[in-house]
């Protein structure tokens, strides 16, 4: 079964909260990218921005702007571990957004963590590559990944480059190259529960792109229009930040993901009201505070 979405139909974009109540505790467990347009700074702003109250565990430190990442520490596994049961212990999560974890064992030690707390969702960004093309995951994480990590997510939001890493195939180069990913990618995540795959077709050629939502059953487009700028730095970090927020506060997954969806776009649309990338080089962030900031 096949459905469309118009990423700009029916949102309003406000910061209040639920459909369900009271605000959202929403944990982001990333990497820290310093210049804040990626990673668990730029999950923060999305939480902020949209409605739930942000939460960080940090999975890892680079040295990074928006052109490259020069250096990744990773801190000890027990830290990390630390992090997540000393914040679940105290802090009521309504919603998990997992990103930049680095090697292996950090993988392990995150799932580890989650395992028996069970948030109500997880969003599983599998950050593998910067905008830059920096590697930021190693290659021996990705089975630790498939296998500890994707049991638990609520929905896993892979670009097409990632897709192709995971599936061990070649990059897809077209929608109809994406539906068999998605379904691919689907037959990984366990059967029972609602598990949803998005793949991002960012990185498909010329100015009509789509995004594809799979549950297993319905395909549902996002279509959406390629946006003139180089200000794109942590589109991926962004997006799934922004479900991972709306998801307690929609009444199902396809609301949430269409809204986020949109507000990306304009996320994108208005990062020229902001300066940060010096360097013709560089990626500028998205304006993750375009609705609440006067406009330049």
């Amino acid at each position: 079964m096949n459905a469309t979405f118009s990423p700009f139909s029916s949102f309003v974009e406000t910061s209040a909260a639920s459909t369900q109540g009271a605000i959202p505790n929403v944990v982001s467990i990333a990497g820290i990218d310093p210049s804040g347009g990626a990673g668990l700074l730029a999950d923060l702003k999305t939480f902020s921005a949209l409605g739930a109250y942000g939460c960080g565990i940090v999975a890892a430190l680079t040295a990074q702007n928006t052109r490259a990442v020069t250096a990744v520490h990773l801190p000890p596994e027990a830290f990390i571990r630390q992090q997540i049961d000393t914040l679940f212990d105290d802090v009521a999560i309504a919603s998990v957004k997992i990103g930049m974890l680095g090697n292996a064992g950090v993988v392990r030690t995150v799932a580890e963590g989650l395992e028996n707390r069970k948030p109500p969702y997880l969003v599983l960004d599998p950050v593998m590559i910067a905008k830059s093309g920096d590697a930021l995951l190693a290659d021996s994480a990705i089975t630790m990944l498939r296998e500890a990590l994707f049991p638990l997510a609520t929905m896993i939001t892979p670009n097409l480059p990632e897709a192709g890493v995971l599936l061990r195939q070649t990059t897809p180069e077209s929608v109809r190259d994406m539906r068999r990913a998605a379904e691919k990618l689907r037959d990984i995540l366990p059967h029972a529960g609602q598990r949803w795959v998005l793949l991002k077709g960012g990185h498909l050629p010329g100015g009509e792109l789509v995004d594809l939502l799979f549950d297993g059953d319905t395909m549902i487009e996002l279509p959406g229009r390629r946006i003139d700028t180089k200000n794109t730095h942590g589109t991926g970090c962004t997006y799934s930040s922004a479900i991972a927020a709306l998801l307690p506060q929609r009444p199902d997954v396809p609301s949430a993901v269409r809204d986020a969806h949109a507000w990306l776009a304009r996320a994108i649309a208005h990062s020229g009201q902001l300066n940060v990338a010096s360097s013709p080089m560089g990626h500028g962030p998205v304006h993750h505070f375009h609705a609440l900031w006067p406009s330049a």
